[in-house]
């Protein structure tokens, strides 16, 4: 079977099965079983899955996975977060479209705490998004911010998706750590100055309103005592990679041991809590895990077919520049978003573009953000961004898919153009990892 009818047989399979609905990792684990059968010998190939999968989960650059997993979690269910929005709302006044202002703020606070995107998407529009339309808010407005700052989480440590992306990859995952904070930031900047530009232009989307008249103690002292001390939690794990005084596994570990100690420095912290949060992350872990058990023998078998280096002759081939090869697998990433949860790019593509990457020379850490962007943008896609359906699902009922899908065209722009951006000043994403030590 020659290279093309390889890839079109293992791709395909993919596609029909998680057409089907079946879940993620049982659906490449059957790709897995007919690839290790018609190209890896049959029953020796199945024995070869077997092993992998014992190697998978035994990587220890994946442990941070589940540590920046429970830091997130210990937040959300102490209540931390929560306690943490309330501050920054008190200390932001007089500006236009204030409570989306405060959504953007609170939402990458958060971000840099939790790790999550779906926890974070589900916290704010819990707590936010309520407040905005009982004062009048167009439902856009209310639900964009949310959204958006949801996704960020994907690119600002603690990042458990950076993680996988940086193990399955081959990458440094402490630099491509640093590498997603500066284009966060960036995006969290244009969020605010879109929603102030909106906000003016049309004032009946943001209605004014009259925050409760504080003391500049009242404002001050929450943020000092709520959001300075959890804002500590990202410098230990930030510092220590910068540092070069911790590894990603272990900087991860100091962070759930800063955020257990807020959570009872703040008493927060119940038995009840702690039961949820490890649930929660153990849930999430061996999703996770599973997903990247099937992904190693799916590398093999695309390697062994000779798809991988079929394709990478191809590229190759054509003496493309390394940008234009990255605006190729930009365009792959960003339509595969629309259509497949961001764990499934990552094990579709992974096997194919990071040997044409090291063929052409592309910059890893460069096409690792490029990797998290898209997959944030993915996150807000339509028809089947996830961040779509845990907004819908938070909503009020009256509110439509189709308004759901709108407010988050904004966003994406904003996205995207921060996007072209990196592409075109790759140093925007690449001037913190060159810190490290």
């Amino acid at each position: 079977m020659d290279w093309i009818s390889a890839l079109l047989l293992l791709t395909g399979s993919l596609v029909v099965l998680l057409m089907l609905g079946l879940p993620v990792a049982v659906t490449f684990f059957g790709v897995n079983i007919i690839g290790a059968i018609v190209f890896l010998n049959g029953e020796i190939g199945l024995i070869q899955m077997t092993r992998n999968v014992v190697t998978a989960i035994t990587n220890y650059n994946l442990a941070p996975i589940p540590l920046f997993i429970l830091m997130g979690e210990i937040l959300l269910h102490t209540g931390m977060a929560f306690k943490a929005i309330d501050a920054i709302e008190r200390l932001i006044t007089k500006v236009p479209g204030r409570m989306a202002v405060v959504t953007v703020a609170a939402g990458t606070v958060f971000s840099a705490l939790s790790g999550s995107s779906i926890a974070n998407t589900a916290m704010l529009g819990r707590s936010l998004m309520p407040v905005m339309l009982q004062r009048g808010y167009h439902p856009t407005l209310s639900m964009g911010p949310i959204m958006a700052t949801g996704a960020i989480a994907m690119l600002i440590p603690p990042s458990a998706l950076a993680v996988l992306v940086g193990s399955l990859a081959g990458m440094s995952i402490s630099r491509l750590l640093l590498a997603g904070i500066i284009p966060a930031l960036l995006m969290s900047l244009l969020f605010f100055a879109y929603i102030i530009v909106r906000a003016k232009r049309r004032p009946q989307d943001a209605p004014p309103d009259d925050p409760v008249k504080r003391t500049r103690a009242e404002r001050w002292v929450p943020f000092l005592i709520y959001v300075v001390p959890l804002s500590g939690i990202l410098i230990v794990v930030v510092g220590s990679l910068i540092l070069g005084v911790a590894t990603p596994t272990e900087s991860a570990g100091l962070g759930v041991i800063a955020s257990f100690i807020a959570a009872a420095g703040y008493r927060t912290l119940s038995w009840q809590a702690i039961k949820t949060t490890l649930a929660e992350t153990a849930k999430t872990s061996t999703m996770i895990l599973f997903i990247i058990m099937a992904s190693t023998t799916f590398s093999q078998i695309l390697a062994f077919s000779g798809a991988t280096s079929g394709v990478v002759t191809l590229v190759t081939g054509f003496g493309a520049d390394p940008l234009m090869v990255l605006v190729m697998m930009m365009v792959v990433l960003l339509i595969l978003g629309c259509f497949v949860d961001q764990v499934s790019m990552v094990m579709i593509t992974v096997p194919l573009f990071i040997p044409i990457a090291h063929a052409v020379g592309i910059d890893p850490i460069w096409l690792g953000v490029i990797y998290l962007i898209t997959m944030e943008m993915g996150f807000l896609t339509p028809p089947f961004g996830l961040l779509l359906f845990v907004m819908k699902g938070i909503a009020p009922p009256e509110i439509r898919m189709a308004t759901v899908y709108k407010a988050a065209v904004p966003f994406l722009a904003i996205e995207m153009f921060v996007l072209v951006l990196i592409l075109i000043f790759p140093q925007i994403a690449l001037w913190m990892p060159s810190l490290i030590r």
